[in-house]
């Protein structure tokens, strides 16, 4: 094993010497990454025919062992591979002579390769009758509980796939972030327990270094690998930090996966601080027990909230492709998406055998990033671009893609999600809180946030600002962030003694400079009751998760309030009349407390930081005819694992387990839920999964009103208006009604490329990428039989139509609908019968009334007799009652 890990080190610092020598010959040429894609149609074009006709991948090939998990090297030679020996060629033919670096060979998705070269190399590419496409390579980045029950999966969906036990059964979920742990509890596997086959159709390998030993991967954890080749030529991976392994250093990979797999673990009271060491949380696992499990004995166990999304029996393939230090790049990203379908490439799943040789299965079911460019890609279109691409020849071949909408809300147009063959999902919040006051000695109570203990009951104690606590050899001068309490030496301990002591919470701590776990260990040192935190009025529309805190304390969140408590402070100083000194600390508090969870009825919403819709078609923010988001799902205040190397998060440095908000945690629930449908409808096309989530989406929070969407960084909760599909696609996930979706929409490949043939001037933007010839199309995104109906330009009038296949009993359908404002609309036919597995065709018709510019929305509702309802948003922007020639 010491020898693989040898020979992948040397690998390392090769590149880097390639990096030296190609620098030094050409000091005047900048050398940069592209990603190269040849004319001929990637291997996974003919295998979606072959899938087409064949039953072959649900059972395996013969002969062919897919259930090892293979321990092997990247020198291992069956790496290689024609498609390879192939690329190799071109580029010896078309850079005779010349220095390069191939990166990585694409085989499956893209036929094509990531090169290091120049510009005037790339140029030469480019030129070649075998090239089709070259394009620059781009930065990436992360978009960063008792969600079960508000789910309703414990008495809904897992009971209908068969109870918690089995739920997901054979579905392999491939993640594409940061890494993971394996070391986790979260990922381990109770050999106790009824054994459990890793799924036949899965023939991944894992990556073995030093930090991620054999035997890392099991039945849960079946794949890993990592991808850093781009970010290596760059200069600036970090093997030390980011570890060359799928080894999660960041601890937002380990979190995603462990919100699918987590469960609720129990454990004896007497493990507990060797599994959760540092968290200090047991009176919170307490009150989680007695309110969600109903648990009792609680002298006995002692459990940790764990948010669980997905199942237990479904497995997870980790491809790495992004770092903490810098994110992560296109032609990496791209490699794990390939890769996760390619037999002998360079990573996990075996697709095909040599060329010549037939077709084997696919091994991961659905694939899911919680990644987003950091630019709307260029060019005629936002759906053309090296990832999109490959994701969709992923679609392809039968597997359901979910990826993040963006944490760059609530301005409209901020989606990072693009394409109509990508399911999108936005953040919401669940109806859990954690909340924390602080009760003034006037009597006032101020709220805050905090997983820390209150003080003493009914006790006051004294409240003493860092800044006026000060030793004798400090000073603000001197000192300028003395307030923030990183520094015990620079503060007076006899001040501070049985107090509570309030500290700044500054823009530094945002930016990682200063962290609420030092200032925790200043107090400590200083022997403080407690400590108290006030928001720096110059940080605006930042989000507190809950912080841990081992010692009574709280983060007063809002500015105002926080001005508030330093009045307060600050008026009960007495001083001395002539010198100003301070004679005595006035003021005085008590800490609630924010272990005990909270719940609230207005949940879901929508959370100002999720990415909203109209979808932008192209980098001028023209709009598309396409719904984005699909729809939202919990992703506020997720508990999941936590890597315990992870520094994505300072303050849960150490920690088995973190909370955090964004649209990174909301999509790994519904690749969860995905693979319940998957489990329950094995035939199921990727389109097909996403109709069954869409049409089935809640529109309503807990008390029967409409979902609300926060509008603004500050004082979200005081901004905020009932949500647009725009804000949330066709709403709330439903987990329990998407498996018994009654009429579902299914678009094939056929479509989707119909669909880019119809955008003006991309015939050959499509050759390029799919090898394959544009005809004459005029598809927009409107006619896509998608569940749901986007208009970004009504002119007059427009028809579309929907398809809708019951996949439930014979049922009988009456059509309603809302029309969006200046819009009249019209549904043919008006009710309907239609038989198990019957196709019925919508002929919807919308006429503008009005000229506006404005986006109005509406929805179609089929209501059917045996209580299925299929929910479709309707949204129009543009709306003219008149011909407007010039466009």
């Amino acid at each position: 094993m010491a020898s693989i890990y040898w020979v992948h080190l040397m690998a390392v610092l090769c590149l880097g010497a390639f990096m030296g020598i190609v620098c030094q010959d050409g000091a005047d040429e900048v050398t940069a990454v592209y990603i190269v894609s040849l004319k001929q149609a990637p291997t996974s074009h003919y295998y979606g025919e072959l899938r087409k006709d064949t039953n072959i991948f649900r059972h395996g090939v013969p002969g062919r062992n897919h259930r090892s998990r293979r321990n092997i090297s990247r020198s291992d030679p069956r790496y290689n591979s024609y498609i390879s020996r192939v690329h190799d060629s071109l580029l010896r033919r078309a850079l005779r002579g010349e220095q390069y670096l191939k990166l990585y060979s694409y085989h499956y998705l893209i036929n094509g390769f990531a090169v290091f070269v120049t510009p005037q190399q790339a140029e030469k590419l480019a030129r070649r009758k075998e090239v089709a496409n070259v394009v620059l390579d781009f930065s990436v980045r992360t978009a960063t509980t008792h969600t079960p029950q508000f789910l309703g999966l414990p008495q809904g969906a897992w009971v209908q796939e068969g109870g918690y036990d089995s739920a997901g059964e054979g579905i392999v979920i491939g993640f594409i972030d940061t890494g993971i742990d394996p070391t986790h509890p979260s990922f381990a596997v109770d050999r106790s327990e009824v054994a459990y086959p890793v799924p036949a159709h899965f023939s991944g390998i894992c990556e073995v270094t030093p930090d991620f030993p054999s035997g890392s991967c099991n039945r849960k954890l079946v794949g890993a690998r990592h991808f850093a080749a781009s970010a290596i030529t760059r200069g600036i991976f970090n093997a030390s930090q980011d570890y060359a392994s799928p080894f999660d250093g960041d601890g937002h990979g380990t979190m995603k996966m462990g919100s699918v797999l987590d469960k609720p673990m129990c454990f004896v009271k007497k493990d507990v601080k060797e599994l959760v060491p540092n968290l200090g949380l047991m009176s919170k696992a307490k009150s989680l027990l007695v309110n969600r499990f109903k648990i009792k004995e609680l002298e006995k166990w002692k459990c940790f909230a764990r948010d669980k999304q997905g199942m237990d029996l479904s497995c997870i393939a980790v491809y790495k492709a992004l770092y903490k230090s810098f994110g992560g790049f296109a032609a990496d990203v791209v490699a794990a998406i390939d890769q996760q379908h390619h037999p002998y490439g360079f990573h996990v799943i075996d697709l095909i055998y040599p060329l010549h040789s037939q077709a084997a299965q696919d091994g991961v079911d659905i694939v899911s990033l919680s990644i987003t460019p950091n630019r709307r890609p260029p060019g005629i279109a936002t759906f053309f671009n090296p990832i999109d691409m490959a994701l969709l020849s992923a679609v392809k071949a039968g597997i359901f893609v979910v990826q993040a909408a963006g944490n760059t809300g609530p301005s409209p147009k901020s989606i990072s999600s693009f394409s109509p063959w990508i399911f999108t999902i936005g953040a919401a919040a669940h109806d859990r809180a954690y909340s924390n006051s602080i009760v003034l000695g006037n009597n006032d109570t101020l709220p805050g946030v905090g997983l820390a203990s209150g003080t003493h009951k009914g006790r006051m104690y004294t409240l003493v600002s860092a800044l006026h606590a000060l030793n004798n050899d400090t000073t603000v001068a001197s000192d300028m962030y003395v307030g923030e309490c990183q520094d015990s030496s620079s503060l007076n301990q006899d001040l501070v003694r049985g107090n509570l002591l309030i500290c700044s919470y500054s823009i530094r701590f945002v930016l990682g400079l200063s962290t609420i776990k030092q200032a925790l260990e200043t107090a400590k040192n200083l022997s403080a009751a407690g400590v108290v935190f006030y928001m720096d009025p110059f940080v605006i529309g930042f989000q507190l998760n809950p912080i841990p805190m081992r010692m009574p304390g709280i983060i007063i969140s809002s500015a105002v309030d926080s001005k508030n408590f330093l009045q307060y402070y600050n008026s009960s100083l007495e001083r001395h009349g002539s010198t100003n000194e301070i004679m005595k600390f006035g003021a005085a508090a008590s800490i609630s407390g924010g272990l005990k969870a909270n719940y609230s009825n207005s949940a879901p919403k929508v959370m100002y930081y999720s990415a909203r819709g109209p979808d932008p078609e192209d980098s001028f923010l023209d709009d598309a005819d396409i719904m984005k988001p699909n729809l939202v799902a919990p992703g506020n205040f997720i508990w999941a694992a936590w890597s315990s190397l992870g520094t994505d998060s300072v303050e849960f440095q150490g920690e088995n387990f973190a909370m955090m908000s964004g649209t990174s945690m909301a999509a790994p629930h519904v690749s969860g839920l995905a693979a319940l449908i998957k489990q329950k409808f094995a035939k199921f096309s990727p389109s097909a999964i996403g109709s069954a989530l869409s049409t089935t989406a809640s529109l309503f929070d807990r008390t029967g009103g409409p979902i609300m969407a926060q509008r603004a960084y500050a004082n979200p909760d005081l901004n905020q208006s009932p949500a647009t599909p725009f804000d949330m696609g066709s709403g709330f996930v439903n987990a329990t009604a998407a498996l018994d979706p009654g009429l579902i929409f299914d678009a094939s490949y056929e479509d989707y490329m119909s669909f880019l043939c119809g955008i003006n001037g991309s015939a050959p933007v499509v050759l390029n990428y799919t090898g394959q010839m544009c005809g004459v199309s005029t598809m927009t995104g409107a006619d896509i039989n998608l569940p749901s109906i986007t208009i970004a330009r009504l002119e007059q009038t427009r028809t579309v139509q929907r398809r809708v296949t019951n996949v439930a009993s014979n049922e009988t359908y009456v059509v309603g609908w809302s029309a969006p404002s200046g819009v009249s609309v019209h549904v043919i036919p008006t009710h309907f019968y239609i038989a198990g597995g019957e196709t019925q065709t919508l002929t919807v018709t919308l006429n503008a009334t009005m000229n506006s510019s404005t986006a109005s929305y509406g929805r179609i509702g089929l209501f059917g007799k045996e209580g299925h309802v299929v929910n479709i948003p309707v949204a129009v922007i543009f709306k003219a009652s008149y011909n407007i020639t010039n466009r």
